[in-house]
């Protein structure tokens, strides 16, 4: 089975089409080389995948006929994902939340100054 329909039928990418964009920007990886979106996949192999900022590492335990259903994917993929990346991901959402609330409108002059203090003194 090639590797966009794989990560495709095991409900990693909505649609098959972000799954080849994904192979084609290089952010899908087997065996720590990129890969085409044409490659095939076979029992064992390790996928590195990056989305959403996250590095989700699965193994291939099976390869489906066709799209499963959320409850079935752990029959066909075993994730390996070290909690660290979660982790990393938890930071990036407070980090981005504490100093203004989505919404809040153009930044103030005080808040321009600041940001550019903040940039001057790094």
């Amino acid at each position: 089975m090639r590797i966009d329909k794989y990560l495709w039928s095991i409900r990693y990418f909505k649609t098959r089409s972000i799954a080849t964009d994904a192979c084609k920007k290089g952010h899908v990886k087997i065996n720590k080389s990129s890969v085409k979106p044409s490659k095939i996949v076979f029992n064992g192999e390790e996928i590195s995948i990056r989305k959403n900022q996250i590095n989700y590492r699965i193994i291939i335990l099976d390869i489906p006929n066709n799209r499963v259903g959320a409850k079935l994917v752990d029959l066909y993929r075993k994730d390996i994902t070290p909690k660290e990346e979660f982790e990393k991901q938890d930071l990036l959402k407070y980090s981005k939340d504490y100093y203004r609330k989505n919404g809040a409108g153009r930044p103030t002059k005080k808040d321009r100054r600041d940001i550019e203090n903040f940039n001057t003194e790094a």
